[in-house]
């Protein structure tokens, strides 16, 4: 990959109540520039289309609750012969998900093949029906889409990946797109935006929102080592330290020290508060 990317920046019409995306009266465009990649310099070229055809089977609505698209619903092709954008939606949040499906399915050329409402069910859905691109929200129950995102790159190489959320935070950014995720998007963003980005990560463009980019950048790597994190985010929920360090299969003196560099490194007053300034900047 060149590295290259596309930034867009979330447009006048983009949804504020509630962070749910919808889409504007009439529809719109959005605006493109060129942005930073985290880590890679400038650019505003593309990188190379992604070269998949669509399955044979694709849907034009939305199931009304997780899992696959009535077949009677579903055609392969747009008016003009062109195959559809295959997409599968997750989202443990109902209302956001079936809101969305609906919306995204007045494009022509995208289809919903399926939805989920948890970490495992994406990825049940995802290997019985091969989407093109998977949007994923960052928060959900079983594992998060991070998580999932990880776990498809090597099960469905195939299949793009995108984040949707409404919780970003710099070290979220980063963990995304170390797990090869090609897209991070708020939920601000409109229903058209979210569109425009899904046929963009379609054809191998990379689009990180530029307000998420530049907290990743002004904020840094974590200084916690993958065991520090690991110990410490078992710590958050205020288990003691012989629960952590069985759960961990390490000894309560090996845990307290990983713990206690921790707290060092950020500065914090105990575990507790170690841990909370982790989550808070996406270390967790």
């Amino acid at each position: 990959m060149s590295g290259k990317h596309l930034l867009v920046r979330p447009g006048a019409g983009a949804a504020r109540d509630g962070g749910l995306p919808r889409a504007d009266a009439g529809g719109h465009g959005t605006g493109s520039r060129s942005g930073p990649d985290i880590g890679t310099g400038t650019g505003t070229g593309t990188e190379s289309g992604s070269g998949r055809e669509a399955g044979s089977s694709a849907g034009t609505g939305a199931a009304s609750g997780a899992g696959a698209v009535p077949a009677a619903a579903r055609t392969s092709t747009t008016g003009g012969g062109k195959p559809r954008i295959r997409v599968l939606l997750a989202d443990d949040e109902h209302l956001i998900r079936g809101a969305l499906a609906a919306l995204l399915a007045l494009e022509e050329d995208l289809t919903i093949v399926a939805e989920a409402a948890s970490g495992p069910e994406a990825l049940a859905m995802a290997r019985a029906h091969e989407p093109d691109v998977a949007v994923l929200d960052l928060q959900m129950p079983g594992a998060d889409g991070v998580k999932v995102a990880t776990e498809l790159r090597d099960a469905l190489p195939s299949c793009r990946n995108m984040i949707v959320t409404s919780h970003a935070r710099p070290g979220h950014l980063k963990r995304a797109l170390a797990a090869g995720v090609r897209g991070f998007v708020p939920k601000t963003a409109s229903a058209q935006q979210l569109a425009e980005i899904i046929r963009a990560v379609n054809e191998g463009i990379r689009y990180v929102d530029p307000e998420l980019a530049a907290d990743a950048i002004s904020a840094g790597d974590s200084p916690l080592t993958a065991r520090e994190a690991e110990l410490l985010d078992l710590a958050a929920d205020g288990a003691p330290v012989a629960e952590i360090a069985a759960q961990a299969s390490l000894t309560a003196g090996t845990v307290r020290n990983y713990l206690s560099a921790a707290t060092a490194k950020l500065g914090a007053e105990n575990r507790h508060a170690a841990a909370r300034i982790a989550r808070e900047r996406g270390w967790l």
